[in-house]
Formats: C-alpha cells, structure tokens, sequence
C-alpha cells in the first residue's frame, strides 16, 4: 500500500523518537571522535608533504603514500578482527580502550616529526580508529531494525560529518598563517583534547548486548571471523568495493596537495571572510581544507533527506546510483585548475557519497546473521583498507611523478638547463639539478623571470598532471560501477544477500 505524502512525510520524525536514548549518545561520541579526527586528517596531507609550507614536515609523495597506505591498513583492516573482539568482551569497554589509545597517538603525532616517530604516531591512532569503528557501529545496529535502519545510518553518516564540517574550521583556525611547528603541534594536540571528551560520554549509557557468546577465547574469535569472511559471495561484494574505496578516498588524501599546488580558488577567495582565506605567492585563495569542506557540508545539509528518498529503494540500486555520481565527480574535480569548477566536482562526488557511504554500512548490518553484527561491521572497513592501501600507494607514486608541482618544477629545470645531466629516475632529480625540492619551484621562478602564477600554467600545460593523477582512478571507479551492476542482478536470486 502506497503511503499519502502526510504520512510520508512523518515517518523520519517518528522513527526518530524510537531510536532510544543509547541510540544519541553513540551518536555523540561519534562526533567527537570524527571532529577530533577530521580537524587532523582535512589539512594532515599537507602537514606531511607539502615542500612549501613552511611548518611542514617536507617527506616525499612517496612516503606519504606510504604511510597513508599502512594507515589504511591498521585503521580498516583491523576492525576484520577487531569487530569480533568487540562482540565478544563488550562495546563500551572497547570503546574506553579505543578512545586512549587515538589520544596516545595524537600526541605522538604531535611532538615527533622524524619519518619513524610520526609513523608511528599514525600507527598508534589508526590501531586506536579500528577498535573505535566496529564497537560503535556494533552497539549501534543493535540499536536498528530493517524498518529503521535506512533513516538510522542516514542519521549516523550526518551526525559523522557535523565534525567532518567543523574540524577544517577548527583546523584553519588553530594553524593560522603561516603555518609553523608551534601550530601544527596545537592542532594535533586540539584533537587530542577532543578526543578525551569521549570518556565523559561514555558514562551516560548502559551497554549494549551484542547478543554474541561471551564464553569463547580469542583465539576461538580469531576463527570464526576468518571462518565468515571466506564466503565467496561477501568476498566478491568486498573486492568490488575495494575499487570503489580506492578512488574515492582520493579526494580526501590526494586532493588537498593537488588543490595547494594547482587550483586557482582567487575567484571563490573574494566571497570569503578575511580568515577563511590566506596570502599564496598566487595570490588570495581559499585554503584547500575549506574548499574540500563543501563535501561535508553538503552531507549535513542533504544525507537525512537523501536517506528517506531512497529508503524504499534496493541498497544495492542506491550504490550502484551514487558509484556512478561519485565518480563522475572525482573527474571533474580533479581535472581542472579553476576554483568553481572543483566546487562542482565536489557536489557531484557528495551527492554519489551519499548514495553509497551509509549504504555499505546498511547492507552489511541487514545481511549479518543474529550475534554478528559488530563482525560484519568489521567486514564494512575492508574495502576501504585494500582500496586505501593500493590507492595511497598508487597516489604515491603517480603524484610523485606527474603531479607535484616541486617535483614537476625540478623536471622542467633538468630538461632546459644547459649542462644538467639526469638519468630520468625520481631518485636523482633534486642532486642533479642541484636544488632541494622545497626550493625548486622559486628556483624556476628565477631562473625564467615568471611569476608564481606563470609557473604554475607553464608546469600545468606542459606536463597536464591532471591527466596523469585522475584517469588512472577514474577508471578503476567505472570498473567497480560494472562489478557492482553485475553483482546487483546476481543477487537477487540469493535470499540472504538481495538487500
């Protein structure tokens, strides 16, 4: 029976008031934990390998690759196993043991700046993320029936990204400009203090029965995760969204350095308040946090409306649908230079995110047998481990070579300087021409009489990085659009899987 539009029009405000007490306070230590999180990881690609910021940590693309890639894995690829745990010895007491331990790794984050200190700072919060995501989400869906849950998770994933919206803020805020040491340490060191905020939030819920034994040891755990995962089907649905992952990611991760080195944002920067924007050698821009910060606000303002449209709509239709905006706007995000138009990839990429992000996590819940549900939520966070891995290590090194403008700066140099002999191996680039790659890009400056600006459209149309960075993750996310399609006919002959 088809509802009027008056009925309709109810049913979020009533399924609302019956998600429960517990049900707003996960909500809530979610938000911290995402603000704290989100106000780091908005502007963390910079702090890393930015070679013009002056605070800067100056590693490589390379090295950020890798540590970004082996983030992924401890923070995504853990909750496989954690989960389980999670079911097992209790939400909360996970919960309490997550929450030290990202503080634990924000600080280290915060005071070590060799390449193996904050590597292992990272470590050490990723660890603490992938206990943090399976506990919560566990005690979560718990919390959901299949009437509720489309509307649920559409209100989970908003309440994620109101600290997804104001922790760039917070961040620009904290950095100030320039960014220096002293700044990027009160940053990381904010989220830390967030981040303990947790701890009083913890005492205004009972736990939640998981429903899962409480008798079984941990290696009894460790086998029936491992026993669950096997099963062809769901390993199938994972891979696919591992391609998905790793293209989406990217706008994230990869995007920030590409919009610090090439979008011109001068045009969006005269409709902004004073400190919302910051003195570039290009000139007034917007810093890239805010810009990327559209996709975020974007969610707050539509996930729970976009959510109750497609509540009746088959979960895996819904991705298939946002699989394909999303990819639509990582290409016209990442294949140009001018502010606007990355604003407009940016709502195409938002719009195909909230077709696919909560979905993932209500597919999974829905299909997870009785007692299993923090497990199968642990599942959720491995298409974004492998895709994170492969993505940040295909970043690393694509970015490294074809799209960084230092390191294209120091190309243009070898290439058209008299008595500069390069082999063509990265590896050799900055003793061959004889400039650090913090300094190449004010070297060519010099060296050619141009102005930041000129440079920029002359490594722009010389080498058109944009090519070289975004196709290649363009294409891998058209690949997962089949896969799913595919996946999406098949299953709706298997029972325990159409959904």
């Amino acid at each position: 029976m088809i509802k009027s539009q008056e009925e309709s029009g109810k049913e979020p405000v009533k399924k609302a008031r019956v998600f429960g007490r517990t049900y707003w306070m996960l909500n809530g230590i979610e938000m911290f934990e995402r603000l704290a999180y989100f106000g780091m990881r908005a502007v963390v690609p910079v702090y890393i390998m930015q070679a013009d910021d002056p605070g800067g940590l100056h590693f490589t693309a390379a090295m950020k690759g890798t540590i970004y890639a082996w983030w992924f894995v401890f923070q995504s690829i853990l909750p496989t196993f954690t989960g389980g745990y999670a079911d097992r010895y209790g939400y909360k007491k996970t919960l309490f043991l997550s929450v030290t331990m990202n503080i634990i790794g924000y600080l280290m984050m915060a005071n070590l700046r060799t390449y193996t200190g904050f590597f292992g700072g990272v470590l050490v919060l990723a660890s603490g993320t992938a206990l943090f995501k399976p506990s919560l989400q566990g005690s979560l869906a718990q919390n959901l029936t299949k009437e509720n849950s489309s509307v649920g998770w559409g209100i989970f994933y908003w309440v994620v990204n109101i600290g997804a919206v104001i922790g760039p803020f917070m961040a620009t805020f904290v950095l100030g400009d320039p960014h220096t040491q002293a700044s990027w340490r009160n940053l990381f060191t904010a989220s830390a203090i967030i981040t303990a905020l947790n701890y009083f939030m913890l005492f205004t819920f009972k736990d939640v029965p998981s429903g899962s034994s409480k008798t079984e040891t941990p290696v009894q755990v460790f086998v029936r995760t491992m026993k669950n995962i096997v099963e062809p089907r769901l390993v199938t649905w994972l891979l696919i969204m591992s391609c998905f992952w790793l293209m989406m990611y990217q706008l994230w991760d990869l995007h920030p350095n590409f919009i610090e080195d090439w979008v011109d944002s001068a045009g969006i920067a005269n409709f902004m308040p004073a400190w919302l924007t910051v003195e570039t050698d290009r000139g007034l821009m917007v810093p890239q946090q805010i810009l990327l910060n559209l996709n975020a606000a974007l969610i707050v303002l539509l996930m729970v409306p976009v959510s109750w449209l497609v509540r009746r709509m088959r979960v895996l239709s819904s991705m298939v649908i946002g699989m394909t905006v999303a990819t639509a706007g990582i290409l016209v995000a990442g294949l140009t230079g001018m502010g606007w138009i990355l604003l407009l990839g940016i709502v195409f990429f938002s719009l195909g995110e909230m077709l696919t992000g909560p979905k993932k996590n209500e597919y999974l819940g829905l299909i997870a047998p009785p007692g299993k549900k923090g497990l199968y939520l642990g599942y959720v966070n491995i298409p974004v481990g492998i895709g994170g891995f492969v993505g940040s290590k295909m970043a690393g090194y694509l970015y490294g070579h074809y799209g960084e403008k230092a390191t294209l700066a120091l190309k243009y140099l070898a290439d058209h300087t008299p008595g500069i002999n390069w082999n063509g191996k990265l590896a050799t680039l900055e003793e061959a021409v004889g400039v650090p790659r913090t300094e190449a890009v004010q070297t060519l400056m010099e060296t050619t009489g141009m102005s930041a600006v000129e440079v920029t459209n002359l490594l722009w149309n010389t080498y058109h990085p944009q090519f070289y960075v975004w196709i290649p993750f363009a294409a891998i996310g058209v690949v997962a659009i089949i896969a799913l399609v595919i996946f999406s006919q098949m299953a709706k002959k298997w029972a325990d899987m159409n959904a």
